[in-house]
């Protein structure tokens, strides 16, 4: 007997494909920004999307700070260059070879930031869910960043995680109050196209790893002892 799909069915099925496609082909985003201005209502869109993102508590514990003033783009750049200078010290021979050649932030190049902060105030002194394990809060910030990032994706955007800042540069930068955390800068805009594999790959830093590499079934097993 032959089964038919139903048509339903096959609209799941495509929206499954689309989705897998987007989170395979997504990067972060460095050198292939255009600059070009970003429409308004692409941008409440992708935001709405991460506003949308699954939160402890139903807390939605962020913020975003939308950056275009080009000397804010230009403060916070000239902040990142140093610490990729601290970080490059830390290396030697081959390893620093290798990171001289890495591009670390689209910040100026994309025209737009975007900082993300984590309230953990959000909901009051008592959260659904956060009891035991207060990190919670935290990664459903984190949570709203990845949903911002596919979505920025599926409009054909690329998006930059910059993390080489301390947190007391950007919260001062952006004027956010002690209590909130700015847990990512994130370099948005339009693109000229994506490459097929993440710059890291590409410039010889780390390679991804096989899923079979970090499964685990039933209990935790060293690597050693899943050869």
């Amino acid at each position: 007997m032959t089964i038919e799909a139903s048509p339903r069915r096959a609209t799941v099925s495509d929206r499954a494909g689309a989705l897998y496609e987007i989170i395979n082909s997504r990067r972060d985003t460095r050198r292939e920004f255009t600059g070009a201005p970003l429409a308004d209502d692409v941008l409440e869109r992708i935001l709405s999307a991460a506003h949308a993102a699954p939160s402890v508590g139903l807390t939605q514990p962020w913020d975003f700070v939308i950056i275009r003033s080009s000397q804010t783009l230009q403060r916070f750049r000239d902040h990142v260059t140093g610490e990729r200078e601290v970080f490059a010290r830390q290396l030697t021979g081959e390893r620093a070879q290798t990171f001289a050649r890495i591009k670390v932030e689209g910040i100026c190049e994309s025209g737009l930031g975007i900082v993300v902060g984590y309230d953990p105030t959000r909901g009051g002194s008592t959260i659904l869910g956060r009891h035991a394990f207060d990190e919670a809060g935290l990664f459903s910030a984190v949570c709203a960043i990845q949903n911002l990032w596919l979505a920025a994706a599926a409009e054909g955007l690329g998006v930059g995680w910059v993390s080489f800042y301390r947190e007391p540069f950007l919260r001062s930068l952006v004027d956010m109050p002690e209590h909130v955390r700015p847990i990512a800068w994130l370099c948005v805009g339009q693109i000229d196209g994506l490459p097929d594999a993440p710059d890291l790959e590409r410039a010889g830093w780390r390679h991804r790893t096989p899923l079979a590499s970090v499964l685990h079934l039933e209990r935790y097993q060293p690597a050693a002892d899943r050869q």
